[in-house]
């Protein structure tokens, strides 16, 4: 009896410990479901707050970019509420488009469509002033510079070269670019270190008819015209007073989205003048073209560089190259049967080619597709500095470089072209000062 009610005792025991794990095993999966629908809210919540701050950053740094002193006003932030709901229930509706498919208008009728253009400064060809600032001493400031301000030659970590950098808050009038002609040129790199915040006017060109503005940092007489440049503010800001007006012809603020420190804090700067007409260049992206900004007929402008900057950074500048405008690349090349460019630009020492050398290699290329019968001799040609053979070889090896250019870029078949490379061997002059080592380095085109 003991043995069947001990058999009867464990059925039992089985049966209520099977009810038992069950039950565990639901309160388990319940706790579980529980536990990640929670997870799930508490992840879907986060996200949510992350998106909001990201939008709420995104919207907070386009107004604080807009932001400046003396010539940028502030702005009021946008209403994010309002702005939802004036979208309504858009979000959630469907096009008619397949995938992949494209259209030039968005289902609500704004043109959605690519807009493109080119990359047209030309730089130009007669050089009246070059400066590196390889002849500076390190800590030195040019002695050909007058200022109001301060400033010292350094190297800068990463980057090529010297750069005077402009210290402290003032105008900067360079000797040797004195009376503007007609038509001319300037390029220059520009850099910043540390935040500028968006306030005071930032780095200025200041273009005046009356020398005695040129070192000023306020601009109200007439006959002067200013270009502002504010990588806080990311935004470009363009006066003009008109001396036969009496006052303001015009003012614009611009967006400047290719030098905003909070992206990249260095930038090539190209300027060219034709007469009345201003255009800017930021890398390759053309900033401002103004047809009226040099006004005044009978003037005579001159030209002073000005650092204007809230908080205390570095502004760094160097390449300066200022420079008559080029000629007719097209018809100098076919009619003249030769074309000498220093506006192909290669690395120090090497035979790879500059970014900023595609526009003249485009028209030089465009020139070779539309005359299929032109045969082209490239001479390669350096400065003085350094070993002569060790020129030799890398005039040779440059000349090389842009003809690849062309039979690679542009089709063009290689036995249209030949080359061959001078080195130092056929200098323009001395050699001894900036202007002439950049006029000496020089890639030439003859017509065969």
């Amino acid at each position: 009896m003991s043995y069947l009610k001990l058999l009867t005792t464990l059925f039992f025991l089985g049966i209520q410990f099977f009810a038992y794990s069950q039950e565990a095993k639901k309160s388990i999966f319940q706790r579980i479901k529980e536990k990640t629908k929670a997870t799930s809210e508490q992840r879907a919540e986060n996200t949510g707050d992350k998106i909001g701050n990201k939008v709420g950053d995104k919207a907070d740094a386009a107004v604080d970019s807009l932001l400046s002193g003396a010539w940028f006003k502030k702005k009021k932030k946008t209403d994010g509420a309002k702005d939802e709901k004036n979208t309504g229930n858009d979000s959630n509706k469907k096009t008619d488009l397949a995938e992949g498919e494209n259209s030039s208008k968005s289902p609500n009728g704004a043109f959605t469509g690519k807009a493109t253009g080119k990359y047209d400064f030309v730089a130009g060809e007669k050089t009246l002033y070059f400066d590196d600032f390889s002849r500076v001493d390190i800590g030195d400031f040019p002695a050909d510079i007058n200022t109001n301000a301060s400033g010292e030659i350094v190297m800068i970590e990463g980057k090529e070269g010297k750069w005077l950098n402009l210290t402290k808050n003032g105008n900067f009038l360079f000797d040797a670019i004195k009376t503007l002609p007609d038509n001319f040129t300037l390029e220059f790199n520009a850099g910043i270190q540390n935040d500028p915040t968006n306030n005071y006017s930032g780095f200025g060109l200041i273009f005046s008819t009356l020398k005695d503005d040129l070192l000023k940092q306020n601009f109200f007489s007439p006959g002067t015209s200013v270009l502002f440049l504010h990588p806080g503010a990311a935004e470009a800001y363009v006066s003009v007073l008109n001396a036969n007006a009496n006052g303001l012809s015009f003012e614009n603020q611009i967006k400047m989205p290719q030098w905003d420190v909070a992206d990249n804090r260095f930038v090539k700067i190209s300027i060219w003048r034709q007469k009345g007409r201003l255009r800017v260049y930021a890398n390759e992206d053309k900033l401002v073209d103004i047809p009226r900004f040099f006004t005044e007929n009978d003037g005579q402008y001159q030209m002073s560089i000005c650092r204007n900057f809230f908080d205390n950074c570095s502004v760094f500048i160097n390449n300066i190259k200022y420079a008559i405008a080029a000629p007719d690349t097209r018809s100098k090349l076919l009619t003249e049967g030769k074309f000498s460019t220093t506006e192909i630009l290669f690395d120090t020492n090497s035979d790879k080619i500059k970014p900023e050398s595609n526009t003249i290699i485009a028209d030089i290329g465009k020139i070779l597709t539309d005359n299929p019968g032109l045969k082209i001799k490239i001479i390669g040609h350096t400065d003085s500095d350094g070993n002569p053979a060790a020129n030799q070889t890398l005039s040779v090896k440059r000349a090389e470089a842009v003809k690849m250019r062309f039979v690679y870029g542009f089709g063009i078949d290689d036995t249209r072209i030949v080359t061959d490379g001078k080195g130092s061997s056929e200098a323009l002059n001395a050699n001894k000062t900036p202007e002439e080592k950049a006029a000496n380095r020089r890639v030439e085109f003859i017509k065969l």
